[in-house]
C-alpha cells in the first residue's frame, strides 16, 4: 500500500512538474504579448485627455472611435482564428502584433474624425484573432481542470497592463509634450505602438506551434502532455462550422460574454475620465490613481481562479466576480466626487469585471474541440467585442447629453447583472465543470 502511495505520488509529481515547466516557458512570455497588445487597444483612453480639445472633438466621436476598432475586430475574428488553427500560431500571431503595432503608431497621425474612425477600424482587423488564438492555444498545452488558473494568469496581463501602462501613459504625455513639435498624445501612440512590433518579431523565434514540435520537453514530458489532451478531447463535442453557427450554447455564452466586455471596455476606456471627474486634473496623477484598481484586480481575477479550479465550480464564482463589478459601478456612480469612495469603488468594479473573464473562458473551452474550438472560441470572442464599440459610445453619447457619465455606469452595471444571471440560470451545471 505504502509502495502504491508513492508510485502515485511519484506519478503526481512528474505531471506537476511538466506542467510547471510548460507554465514557465509560455505565460510570461505570453503575458507580454498580451500586455502591448492592451496597451495599443485602450491607450485612446488618456489620449482622450488631450487629443479631443486639439482636434476639437466631442465625446460622441470620441465614444464611436474608440468602439469602431470592434467593427473591424468582430469581421476578421473568425476567419483569423480558422487561418490560425491551419498556419500555426506561430507564424500568425507574430503577423498580428506586426501589423497591428504598426497601425498602433500611425495613430500620432490623425487629424481629422474620418483619419480618427478609419486608423481605429483598421487596428481592430489588425488585431483580430489575438486572444482567441491564445485561448485555443492554451488548450493544445493545457486539460480543462488547469486552465481556470492559467487563463487567469494569463488575463492578469489586463490589469498589468493598467498598473504600468496608466503611469507610463501618463508620463509620455506629460514629458514629451512639445517634443519635435508633437503633442504628448502623438508621442503616446508612437511610443506604445514599437514594442508591439519588437515582440511580434520574437513571437517568430520563441513560440512552437504544438507539444510535439517543442524542443524543450522531453519525450515523457511531451507524452503526458498530449495523453491528458486527448483524453479530454474524447468528451467535447466536434462541430462543423454551420453547427456552431447555429448552436444555442454558443450564441447564449456569446450575449453572456457581451454582457461583461460591456463592463471591461466601460472601464477600459472611461477609467481615466472618471478620475479626472472626482477632481483629479495632472495627467500623471490620473495615471498613476489608474494603477490602482487594476492592482486590485490583478491580485483578486487569479484568487478567484484557484478558488474555481480548486473547487471545480464555474457558475458561481462567475456570477459574484459580475455582481462585484456591477456594486462597484454604481457605488462609484453615486460618489463620483469623493475621489477617495469613488476610487475604492473603482477598484472592486474593476477587480470584479476583470475577474469575470478569465472564469467565463472555462466554459467554452470544456466542451469544444478540433474546428469547432477554434470557430466557436473566435465567434464568441467576436460577437462578445462588440460590446466594445457599443460600450464606449453609448456612455460618450450619455454624457453629451447628460453632462455626466453616472446614467452609463448604471447601465453598464446592469449589463453584468443579466450576464452573471445568465450564467447561473442558462448553462447546464454540467458544462460548467
Amino acid at each position: 500500500m505504502a509502495s502504491k502511495l508513492a508510485a502515485n505520488s511519484g506519478v503526481e509529481s512528474f505531471e506537476d512538474k511538466t506542467y510547471a515547466k510548460v507554465t514557465w516557458r509560455l505565460i510570461p512570455f505570453l503575458f507580454l504579448c498580451y500586455v502591448v497588445a492592451y496597451l495599443d487597444r485602450v491607450n485612446v483612453g488618456f489620449a482622450k485627455l488631450q487629443m479631443l480639445s486639439d482636434l476639437k472633438f466631442s465625446d460622441t466621436v470620441y465614444g464611436l472611435g474608440a468602439g469602431v476598432f470592434f467593427i473591424g475586430y468582430f469581421l476578421f475574428e473568425v476567419p483569423s482564428n480558422i487561418i490560425l488553427s491551419k498556419t500555426g500560431p506561430r507564424i500568425w500571431i507574430a503577423r498580428i502584433m506586426i501589423t497591428w503595432g504598426v497601425i498602433s503608431s500611425l495613430m500620432m497621425f490623425v487629424s481629422s474624425v474620418e483619419s480618427f474612425y478609419i486608423l481605429r477600424f483598421l487596428l481592430g482587423v489588425a488585431e483580430a484573432g489575438f486572444f482567441p488564438g491564445i485561448i485555443l492555444y492554451l488548450t493544445y498545452w493545457y486539460p480543462a481542470h488547469r486552465r481556470g488558473r492559467i487563463v487567469a494568469l494569463f488575463m492578469t496581463a489586463i490589469a498589468f497592463a493598467g498598473v504600468i501602462g496608466s503611469p507610463l501613459s501618463g508620463w509620455i504625455m506629460k514629458t514629451f509634450a512639445g517634443v519635435n513639435s508633437w503633442t504628448g498624445w502623438q508621442w503616446l501612440f508612437l511610443l506604445e505602438g514599437v514594442p508591439s512590433v519588437l515582440v511580434g518579431i520574437w513571437v517568430l523565434f520563441y513560440l512552437d506551434d504544438s507539444v510535439n514540435s517543442a524542443k524543450w520537453l522531453s519525450d515523457n514530458e511531451k507524452l503526458q502532455i498530449e495523453g491528458d489532451i486527448a483524453g479530454e478531447e474524447k468528451g467535447k463535442q466536434h462541430m462543423t462550422l454551420s453547427q456552431v453557427f447555429s448552436s444555442g450554447k454558443v450564441w447564449t455564452l456569446s450575449f453572456i460574454y457581451f454582457s461583461f466586455i460591456m463592463g471591461l471596455y466601460g472601464v477600459s476606456f472611461w477609467l481615466p475620465q472618471l478620475i479626472k471627474n472626482t477632481g483629479v486634473k495632472d495627467v500623471l496623477d490620473i495615471g498613476l490613481l489608474t494603477a490602482i484598481p487594476y492592482s486590485v484586480a490583478a491580485v483578486v481575477m487569479v484568487l478567484m481562479a484557484r478558488s474555481s479550479d480548486a473547487t471545480g465550480e464555474r457558475r458561481w464564482h462567475t456570477a459574484v466576480a459580475a455582481m462585484l463589478g456591477a456594486g462597484g459601478l454604481i457605488v462609484s456612480a453615486i460618489y463620483g466626487s469623493n475621489t477617495v469612495l469613488a476610487m475604492m469603488a473603482l477598484s472592486v468594479a474593476t477587480a470584479g469585471i476583470l475577474s469575470t473573464l478569465p472564469l467565463f473562458w472555462t466554459l467554452p473551452t470544456s466542451y469544444l474541440a478540433g474546428t469547432a474550438a477554434a470557430a466557436g472560441i473566435a465567434m464568441i470572442n467576436s460577437i462578445g467585442n462588440l460590446a466594445g464599440f457599443v460600450s464606449p459610445y453609448m456612455v460618450g453619447a450619455i454624457k453629451d447629453a447628460t453632462q455626466s457619465t453616472a446614467i452609463g455606469m448604471y447601465c453598464l452595471a446592469a449589463s453584468l447583472v443579466l450576464g452573471g444571471a445568465l450564467v447561473v440560470l442558462a448553462i447546464p451545471r454540467a458544462m460548467s465543470r
